[in-house]
């Protein structure tokens, strides 16, 4: 059992025991994957052509690709012989959630072992008897020409714009709907007082108004509408005029997250990711505090859900999850329906990065189809998906540093977080105030310092929110290591030696070490930079105790404090590379999320909601702020891990520590402001 497992199972347990009068909502069910669930994925159709009923979710990042070039190694077959299916909860076993960047180093190699036995009883004409031994795997060496450089799977699709995504879904008699909530925090109560239902009832294309107990937000009771058209949604929701009941918020994040109000208090931070007794009398070299805010997933295809129920009462779903077995599992319990009447249809996703794990509109469309019997569609609005969804869990940091002869001496950091992996989106409180015997693993994750030091300790403490915050790309790990890298890149000046020098003197892992020199060659770090407020920065990570990360960033300033990043290089480890192409640009994908994160990605709250209803409110990166960027991929040969999410952990910092070595400030607020630069250095 993993730890994860391990950590949810206390949690039911302590629960359960504790609030035995309390609703349990679902919870995650995510087993490792074997060899006999492979047996499941793959399928023999005759004619040397197969079926492999894709474990995963595609949702970018290329997984698609990547399982499909093993399996056709396995096989010995060529790319159009085998034909991939994105999952669906009547054709394979349940599989865990498409999270964590887990999918090739859990699931490449039972894969891989299915379609080699596969292949060898298709050659005999049945399958070996139990005992014998299996066949031996083609996958870590193959060098077949033709399956170096795969076809993207279904790029021609995307491009040509066929019908891929849970959106593209039509059925026959299909209408569509929308719950309405109050513009705040489902963290407060609100629920409809009033509204014009004849107003409504008379715009051109309604079709329903639906009370239902079960479009619930947290503490918000929500109210559906159906419509024959998607424009109708609007104009029906403008004639309703939703009068609404709204508790007033009390206090904002930023004062709850306080972590110098918390460490006044004499707070000693519960949950210990380093444990060392760091002495606290003396003086400290440097003692720095950083805030980070949240910020939204941004994913280009707002969340959406197609529900119909057939004249048995057997419910279809077709969705854009990255988890179908947890959408059967919440909407047949909140339905009250057996398992095998429900059937879930998974699409390709366009964007979650951590954010479409819950059940949302998945319900929502269930519900609505009961009520008016008819297909239904539903689909948020970017300002939904802003208002409703939940974001990257903000933190408030303090770090104190002692150095001696040049060397970390004592490390003490401590910090607050809302929960990540025991989200309030999904938890109520009474359930997320147990999870504190236990930690969040989610925010915890990049906390742990690479660096040798005589004493280290890192604590944190959690704290439920009046804003929805959960799982958002790599948990944790980018904050963690943005604050981490912040330090360790001030501790080199400090005692005036090379940022890469100073890393490489104090780094524990080898295969960090490695990550580092290889993209100090790739950059010719040391070269200077020449010009007026152009600055250079490094910094590195361990992504999950099993990738490898470092960056190098130029940046320029520009006279008016607008910062850009000219340049990116990254070294990347994750073992073995099955789909370099599709490595590297996972790879690009990070580095541009840490752009976002450090230039320009905000998401302000006011009076208990998020004010942005739009990227015009909460900017991402446009392409003119993608700079050129420069990925190598290190495989010496060690097994498979993550590459989902791994450069997060070191390209922002490197921005940051670029925009010190330009500007003399050191950024300890997210995002950069233009002020910052006409700071005294």
């Amino acid at each position: 059992m993993s730890a994860a497992l391990t950590r949810r199972g206390v949690l039911a347990s302590l629960t359960v025991a504790l609030f035995s009068g309390c609703a349990l909502p679902v919870i995650p069910k995510r087993p490792a994957p074997s060899l006999d669930d492979a047996l499941g994925w793959i399928r023999h159709d005759g004619d040397g052509r197969y079926t492999l009923w894709l474990p995963r979710v595609e949702m970018g990042q290329g997984i698609l690709t990547g399982l499909k070039q093993i399996a056709c190694v396995e096989l010995g077959v060529g790319w159009d012989a085998v034909v991939v299916k994105l999952p669906c909860t009547n054709d394979i076993g349940r599989v865990k959630a498409t999270v964590g960047s887990d999918s090739i180093k859990d699931f490449a190699l039972p894969l891989a072992q299915g379609c080699a036995l596969l292949r060898e009883a298709v050659a005999r004409g049945s399958f070996a008897s139990p005992g014998d031994p299996p066949p031996a795997l083609r996958w870590p060496t193959a060098d077949r020409p033709d399956l170096k450089r795969p076809p993207l799977a279904q790029g021609e699709a995307i491009v040509t714009g066929q019908p891929l995504f849970v959106a593209d879904v039509r059925r026959p008699g299909l209408v569509f709907g929308r719950v309405l909530y109050a513009p705040l925090s489902p963290e407060f109560a609100s629920l409809p007082r009033a509204f014009d239902e004849a107003a409504a009832r008379a715009q051109p294309g309604f079709v329903a108004l639906v009370r239902d107990e079960r479009f619930v937000q947290g503490q918000a009771r929500g109210l559906g509408i159906v419509a024959a058209t998607p424009g109708a949604l609007d104009r029906i929701e403008q004639a309703l005029a939703v009068q609404w009941q709204k508790e007033a918020p009390a206090s904002g994040w930023r004062e709850l997250l306080d972590i110098d109000a918390r460490l006044a208090d004499g707070d000693r931070l519960t949950h210990a990711v380093h444990d060392d007794d760091v002495p606290r009398h003396g003086t400290w070299d440097l003692d720095l505090r950083f805030d980070i805010p949240p910020a939204a997933h941004a994913a280009m295809e707002p969340r959406a859900a197609v529900a119909e129920f057939d004249n048995a009462g057997k419910l279809q779903v077709w969705v854009g999850s990255q988890d179908v077995f947890y959408q059967r599992d919440v909407v047949a319990k909140r339905l009250g329906l057996d398992d095998d009447q429900i059937t879930v249809h998974g699409h390709r996703v366009g964007g979650a990065f951590g954010g479409k794990t819950i059940c949302t509109v998945e319900l929502e469309a269930a519900v609505l189809a009961k009520s008016v019997r008819r297909p239904v569609k539903v689909q948020w609005t970017r300002a939904q998906e802003f208002a409703q969804s939940f974001h990257r869990a903000p933190s408030s940091h303090r770090v104190r540093v002692r150095l001696k002869d040049g060397r970390l001496q004592h490390w003490w950091h401590g910090f607050v977080s809302s929960h990540i992996l025991f989200t309030n989106a999904a938890m109520p409180p009474w359930m997320q105030a147990a999870s504190r015997f236990v930690g969040d693993a989610g925010v915890a994750r990049g906390a742990r310092l690479p660096y040798r030091a005589a004493a280290r300790e890192t604590r944190f403490a959690l704290q439920r929110l009046p804003l929805l915050a959960g799982p958002w790309r790599g948990l944790g790990a980018g904050p963690n290591h943005f604050v981490t890298e912040s330090v360790i890149d001030e501790c080199a000046r400090r005692v005036g030696q090379d940022p890469l020098t100073f890393r490489l003197a104090h780094v524990e892992d080898a295969r960090l070490a490695r990550v580092l020199a290889r993209v100090a060659q790739m950059a010719d770090w040391g070269r200077p930079l020449t010009g007026e407020r152009v600055g250079r920065g490094l910094a590195c990570g361990i992504y999950k105790d099993m990738s490898y990360a470092a960056v190098v960033a130029d940046v320029a300033v520009a006279a008016d404090g607008s910062a850009r990043v000219l340049r990116l290089w990254c070294a990347h480890d994750c073992g073995r590379v099955i789909s370099a192409s599709q490595v590297r640009a996972q790879c690009e994908g990070n580095l541009v999320w840490c752009v976002g994160m450090v230039l320009v990605e905000q998401l302000d709250l006011a009076a208990g909601q998020v004010a942005a209803s739009g990227f015009a409110d909460s900017p991402i990166p446009r392409w003119g702020d993608v700079p050129a960027m420069h990925i190598e991929l290190v495989d010496e040969g060690d097994a498979p891990t993550g590459a989902g999410e791994t450069a997060i952990v070191a390209g922002g910092a490197a921005i940051a520590n670029a925009l010190r070595a330009a500007t003399g400030v050191r950024l300890t607020s997210l995002p950069w402001r233009a002020a910052l630069a006409t700071m005294p250095r």
